[in-house]
């Protein structure tokens, strides 16, 4: 595998957009059809089709390796609680093994049984009798008409604003510590008072908007960092419904839409750009992700990047939480950062902290330090590489980058490569997808009014 714009600081790195047109190109004359779907609730399926090396021929291992980091990428981009694998026995009997208790993908099995409430399981089948794709795409976001509360739920600050007919008339950003908080009364609470506050500052409230870090299904928290000192007692009888109680408190049959705040800030992109199919993609303390397809939805699928596959080569850096090798996680946070630092010649004392670590490398880019600015270089390669394989699954004409890993000329330069990448690599998507950083002020305000904006009025 020849890259056309090299890693600097990682010359190991293998780019999986390129394994994915290897493998197209190299099966494209004698392979076999095989298609990955991924089921999850009220039957929702998401379906992707590729092709593999026939089996018996010698490659069985390479197809099960393939087709493994292909259905875990769907899987945190899509969310499910069922793999089918139509077209391969062999390959089938792989992800039996793979996705199961003390299978190699154990740690994601476990986290969808959570989300979903339901036993994970793998079903093979012929190739003729595979899914189809059911969506649960909906117009979400842009009702702009009427009282609204849009409400952010940060894990540091909570902001709350009060949004009459698409103008945000109060908004208000409280200093708040729900990750440290076990009892969940003091999330309730504060949670309410936000949305009080917002309340007494319009005539009525039609509708509340709520963007938050997490996981959630039918407006149910399934999944949140917020919550993380919460008893799995107390999340499952005073959290998972919390923002569906507190909406009874503002007022009875007031609409409300919850959704992670990944797609959030991609309907604010969306609505700023005044265009859709728009990937928003946070590089922070992990990797977040928010889409919204190409009718303006936003599509219900869980777009945790940070848990999807970017780098196929085993001896990448291993996530300490789900025990996975070469997922987003390592490539576009503060850990990238920090991973690529001895590399690039700088040492960072073990005593900080990763976002003092990341001040540091932030710090001597502002000096001009060649050191970090390969780092960032180097981010921006794979971040090229990344957004083609992300084009696997998503349909994009924009990519919005944020997140205090692209603040400053190290953005500049990330973003300078990611460019390179794709004019280089991949022309055909150079000429449809644009980059863009956001301007941070006016991501603030929209994120609150895109939130507001998410109900449909009854």
């Amino acid at each position: 595998m020849k890259l056309k714009v090299n890693a600097k600081l990682d010359p190991q790195f293998a780019p999986l957009s390129l394994v994915c047109r290897d493998m197209r190109a190299a099966t494209a004359q004698d392979g076999q059809d095989i298609v990955i779907a991924i089921q999850r609730n009220k039957g929702y399926t998401s379906t992707y089709k590729t092709r593999i090396y026939k089996d018996g021929t010698g490659h069985d291992e390479e197809n099960a390796k393939f087709v493994e980091r292909m259905a875990k990428a769907m899987l945190w981009v899509a969310g499910g609680y069922k793999i089918v694998i139509a077209g391969s026995d062999v390959v089938g009997a792989k992800m039996k093994e793979a996705f199961s208790y003390g299978g190699s993908r154990d740690f994601d099995v476990r986290f969808m049984e959570r989300v979903y409430e339901t036993a994970f399981e793998v079903e093979v089948c012929a190739l003729a009798d595979a899914p189809e794709d059911k969506s649960a795409a909906a117009p979400i976001g842009r009702h702009l008409d009427g009282c609204r509360i849009g409400f952010d739920a940060g894990g540091s600050d909570r902001k709350v604003s009060a949004v009459i007919n698409g103008e945000s008339v109060y908004s208000e950003e409280v200093v708040w510590f729900p990750k440290v908080n076990s009892d969940p009364d003091y999330h309730y609470q504060g949670i309410l008072e936000a949305m009080k506050t917002a309340a007494s500052h319009m005539p009525r409230v039609d509708a509340i908007g709520v963007s938050s870090a997490g996981v959630y299904v039918d407006n149910r928290i399934m999944v949140a960092s917020l919550f993380l000192k919460v008893s799995d007692e107390d999340f499952d009888k005073k959290v998972k419904n919390m923002y569906i109680d507190v909406a009874k408190e503002i007022g009875e049959n007031i609409p409300i839409e919850v959704a992670n705040d990944g797609d959030v800030t991609a309907l604010a992109g969306a609505m700023d750009l005044n265009d859709n199919a728009v990937l928003g993609v946070a590089m922070g303390t992990s990797e977040a992700g928010g889409y919204v397809d190409p009718q303006g939805n936003i599509t219900g699928w869980l777009n945790e990047l940070a848990f999807v596959p970017v780098d196929y080569c085993e001896n990448a850096m291993v996530d300490e939480w789900s025990g996975d090798y070469g997922c987003g996680v390592k490539y576009f946070s503060q850990d990238a950062v920090i991973k690529l630092a001895p590399a690039a010649g700088i040492e960072l004392e073990e005593s900080l902290s990763p976002a003092e670590k990341l001040k540091v490398v932030q710090g001597l880019m502002a000096e001009g330090d060649e050191r970090a600015a390969a780092i960032y270089d180097t981010i921006g390669a794979y971040f090229g590489y990344a957004i083609a394989f992300y084009t696997e699954f998503y349909d994009i004409k924009h990519v919005l980058i944020m997140g205090r890993v692209t603040s400053g000329e190290g953005g500049v330069i990330l973003l300078e490569r990611a460019q390179e990448v794709l004019d280089k690599e991949f022309p055909e998507l150079a000429a449809k997808i644009q980059l863009h950083i956001p301007d941070e002020s006016s991501r603030r305000v929209g994120q609150s009014v895109a939130a507001a904006s998410l109900p449909e009025l009854n």
